[in-house]
């Protein structure tokens, strides 16, 4: 359970302050009318509520898993409320003004996140090798966030929003902080409130006391989003902990081009933190294309997914001992046995699988390999089986200077972020497990010309890993066209599951055909 952080309360005087909780049922779409809902008051107050106003907020804090702050303003006889959304009075305003020295909306076109660009392919590469290197055709598409006109009719009055604000607190590691606040951004928008800059959790986990300003640009998420949303200075409030997020995949398409636009316009890192990564990436980039690897090695990894290590069973019978503890960790399908869930696919690719399928897939043997992610659990020996094949493993403190990393040291989302960032920048990226830093890189990728991403097909490689019978060259064989239509090609967000997120698929509604239309019409 992620702990809150401790914020000074500067503006909220009352004789103790009210939290109010509210049970969470997950709702599965947006894109019907909101029906009429019997909804009776947990309590009576002494202050007249909208019955419509809230039972719309009920229904979308229904779809969204954040926690919402209840903001008590300044009374002498404060009454509880479940509203989360209240009018301040106008002498004691709670949020500070924007502070931009820039008040000028970002152009689109010129904001995204862009990686360095791919290396041509090598003259002197063997076909194998060339074919490794290559990137997928990505059909002409294209970013297109041209927003409708109705939605930008409505912008007029919701960015100028100053009676109502969602503040939210986002959980866990970098990257599902990123989903969540996206996700609160096309809260604010529908609900009409201004967005108090998110609060990002301390998570059991990664321990990271980071504030939103110091990981992202807050300056540039104001003004990227001040045509969708109003964005405001966190005052003086209580944060209490997070929900993780419900809000449905499946939403009207002006609101999917919105996550788009967080996503991949909006969230943009710290200077400091941008520049390095960018140096970082440059380093390698000079010497020539290189792989990024995301390793989820670390000991909660295997403690959460319920699977072997792979080490031994000295390193298994740690993790079990953790698990038999701390059976809450664990986080799916319980009924399963270590064998089940490795023949489901359901277990991380450990180095060795991940060198071998690189290989099967033609990268060379002096191909640079960048490693993301945390230490791996067992240290050298986890990571044996990738340096055996591939000698050229790189990390992010084997390209910093004297002082690079000293800033960041035990700051988890800072060092994710240049993980990202060179990631961002590779030729080819593999994920050795589903989780939120391979969606966020699958769609970024997408979103900058469909760059090389090789999704593994875990259910698919577990017999052929283990049968000792094939060859080097049978099994190369096979991974390969397991992996043909996998490695980064436009994949239409409508043919997948429900569930599928636009900002891991932005094709169809962020990305289109039709040339290089307006990315900026709202």
């Amino acid at each position: 359970m992620a702990r809150p952080r401790n914020i000074k309360i500067s503006f909220i005087k009352t004789p103790s302050p009210f939290f109010t909780f509210l049970p969470v049922s997950p709702f599965t779409s947006l894109l019907n009318k909101f029906p009429s809902l019997r909804i009776h008051r947990p309590y009576s107050s002494s202050r007249p509520r909208s019955y419509l106003f809230v039972f719309f907020l009920l229904i979308l804090l229904s779809l969204l898993g954040l926690s919402l702050l209840r903001l008590v303003s300044v009374s002498q006889n404060p009454s509880p409320s479940f509203l989360t959304l209240l009018s301040p009075p106008p002498s004691h305003p709670p949020f500070a003004s924007p502070s931009s020295k820039n008040h000028e909306p970002v152009v689109l076109s010129r904001s995204a996140t862009m990686p360095l660009p791919a290396h041509p392919v090598s003259g002197n590469a063997t076909a194998e090798e060339a074919e490794f290197w290559a990137q997928p055709d990505g059909e002409g598409y294209r970013p297109c966030l041209d927003f409708t006109i109705q939605y930008r009719k409505a912008s007029a009055k919701i960015s100028k929003e100053k009676q109502k604000f969602l503040v939210v607190v986002v959980l866990g590691g970098l990257n599902q902080q990123k989903i969540q606040i996206v996700d609160a951004v096309v809260i604010a928008r529908i609900l009409e409130a201004a967005l108090v800059v998110p609060v990002l959790a301390v998570d059991q986990i990664w321990e990271d006391e980071s504030e939103f300003s110091e990981i992202f640009d807050v300056d540039h998420f104001k003004r990227t989003l001040q045509a969708d949303v109003r964005v405001l200075n966190r005052g003086g409030v209580l944060i209490l902990s997070g929900m993780y997020s419900k809000l449905s995949k499946n939403l009207p398409l002006d609101l999917q081009k919105l996550r788009c636009k967080v996503a991949f316009h909006a969230l943009r890192f710290v200077s400091p933190i941008q520049e390095l990564g960018d140096k970082f990436a440059r380093r390698l980039w000079i010497k020539g294309p290189y792989i990024a690897l995301h390793l989820r090695l670390e000991k909660d990894v295997w403690v959460r997914s319920g699977c072997l290590t792979g080490l031994g069973p000295e390193h298994d019978d740690i993790i079990r001992k953790i698990r038999e503890s701390q059976p809450q960790l664990l986080t799916d399908r319980l009924n399963m046995t270590n064998t089940q869930r490795r023949l489901a696919g359901l277990c991380p690719l450990n180095a060795l699988q991940v060198a071998r399928l690189i290989k099967a897939l033609g990268a060379p043997r002096t191909a640079q390999v960048y490693r993301a992610g945390g230490e791996p659990f067992g240290g050298a020996q986890a990571l044996q089986g990738l340096v055996d094949k591939f000698p050229n493993v790189i990390t992010k403190e084997m390209l910093a200077r004297e002082g690079e990393l000293s800033p960041y040291i035990n700051r988890s989302s800072a060092m994710a972020a240049l993980d990202y960032i060179v990631s961002l920048s590779s030729d080819v990226f593999l994920p050795s497990n589903g989780g939120n830093m391979g969606s966020a890189m699958q769609g970024h990728r997408a979103y900058v010309g469909h760059r090389k991403f090789v999704k593994p097909n875990h259910r698919g490689m577990v017999g052929f890993f283990e049968d000792t019978s094939i060859s080097e060259a049978e099994f190369s064989s096979i991974m390969k066209k397991m992996h043909r239509r996998h490695q980064g090609q436009p994949e239409n967000r409508t043919n997948k599951r429900s569930s599928s997120d636009v900002t891991t698929y932005p094709v169809p509604e962020c990305m289109c055909r039709h040339g290089i239309r307006s990315l900026l019409r709202s």
